[in-house]
């Protein structure tokens, strides 16, 4: 009897360290597996703070050129405005000088009237009677200069 039990010890225990072994190889596969994932993941981390890294210099860049957009726009807005200032100001000097013909031509008119009445004063024969032929008045023909609209011409950053 105290064979069988020890027999029976004998086998239990073999048993036991059977299973230990395969506990061992399994926490060992499984203690293997672990290390992998921890480089699987450390490499996983080291990427994302690449990508956020890139993503941060992308956002500056993106705001860089939004600013240098503005500048561009407010700097086209600004000769825009100067260019129509300088438009209307040769329309003025224009619009000025053509009134100041006309009052030229009037003035120019009074005097002749002026000095024929003079002449017929005098009995003087007019000097101006044979060759003078009056130069029909010229309208100038005025070109239109477009204001162009601010919103054409807009600078496009694509």
């Amino acid at each position: 009897m105290k064979q069988i039990a020890l027999d029976n010890q004998d086998r239990t225990i073999r048993r036991l360290r059977a299973q230990l072994a395969t506990q061992r190889r399994g926490l060992a596969a499984t203690k293997k597996e672990l290390e992998e994932t921890q480089v699987a993941l450390e490499a996983s981390h080291k990427v994302i703070a690449g990508l956020t890294e890139i993503g941060l210099s992308m956002s500056k860049k993106i705001e860089r050129m939004k600013v240098k957009k503005q500048q561009v726009r407010a700097n086209h807005v600004e000769c825009h405005q100067k260019f129509q200032a300088r438009i209307h100001e040769a329309e003025d000097s224009m619009q000025a000088q053509h009134l100041l013909i006309e009052a030229l031509v009037d003035e120019k008119d009074s005097l002749l009237q002026t000095i024929h009445g003079l002449q017929e004063a005098n009995n003087a024969p007019a000097p101006f009677d044979c060759d003078w032929e009056e130069e029909p008045e010229e309208e100038p023909e005025e070109e239109e200069i477009e204001d162009i609209p601010l919103g054409e011409g807009d600078i496009d950053d694509e």
